[in-house]
């Protein structure tokens, strides 16, 4: 309450000094309205559809090339394997994070027509990734070629859309926060 009362005084007494001085008075809402963003523009919203594609692509990229694909080449994921077990609980996690990274990347690929274009045909394949965590964590390697393929689909289409892909490899505390996000 103190604090309100000082901050209208000394606004009011501002005000009064400004009036008194034979300055001129200033609407508050003419300041406000100036002090409010200007809205994007198509050519903004574009750029920045991009980007955070691009973002969210190279995450999902990232996470699968080193989580899923690096273990599947080394032998990994095969039955006897040392760290089998460790390594197919990072492997689901980070198809589950990749997959949620994937259908982030395609909603903000909505915002730039090119990219939306590009990326439409994958929109079956990316929501085939949905189960395939699963059978990572079984072991199943054909799931590793799965979600190897589509990664690199989706790069090849955001580089062709004037978007190119880089891989982007999130910790491990990253996974396991963004594999419960919603996309």
């Amino acid at each position: 309450m103190a604090l309100t009362l000082c901050c209208a005084l000394l606004a009011g007494s501002a005000a009064w000094a400004t009036n008194q001085s034979g300055g001129q008075r200033t609407d508050p809402a003419a300041a406000v309205a100036a002090a409010t963003p200007s809205p994007t523009t198509s050519a903004e919203r574009q750029k920045f559809a991009k980007t955070r594609f691009v973002a969210n692509a190279g995450l999902a990229a990232g996470a699968t090339y080193q989580w899923i694909w690096k273990p599947y080449k080394e032998g990994k994921f095969k039955k006897g394997a040392h760290g089998r077990k460790v390594t197919l609980v990072k492997a689901g996690l980070a198809g589950a994070f990749a997959y949620n990274r994937l259908k982030a990347a395609v909603r903000n690929a909505q915002g730039d027509p090119t990219l939306s274009k590009a990326l439409a045909p994958l929109n079956s394949a990316i929501a085939g990734l949905k189960d395939l965590p699963a059978k990572l964590r079984k072991g199943d390697g054909s799931a590793a070629q799965s979600f190897n393929d589509t990664l690199n689909k989706v790069k090849e289409a955001g580089k062709d859309a004037g978007a190119p892909v880089k891989n982007k490899v999130p910790s491990t505390s990253d996974l396991r926060q963004g594999a419960n996000a919603n996309p």
